[in-house]
């Protein structure tokens, strides 16, 4: 989750220089904020997914090597 949180903030100061230099008007200002948009409703999507999981699943997606996690297929 770390890596799309940088992102964002990447993205964050791209939109604000992007809004300096051109102007808030700007087509260049509003695709980024645009941009920002996104990724922010990504990582709200994300978080939603990781709190549908049991404790266990959450647990095997940290530890896929644990004997708890085996998959066995027939």
């Amino acid at each position: 989750m770390t890596n799309i949180q940088e992102k964002i903030q990447e993205e964050l100061q791209i939109a604000r220089d992007a809004c300096e230099v051109s102007g808030t008007n700007s087509v260049e200002c509003a695709v980024a904020w645009e941009t920002v948009e996104e990724l922010q409703s990504e990582a709200s999507h994300k978080r939603q997914d990781h709190n549908k999981k049991n404790s266990l699943e959450r647990f095997c997606d940290d530890n896929p090597e644990a004997a708890e996690c085996r998959i066995y297929e027939d």
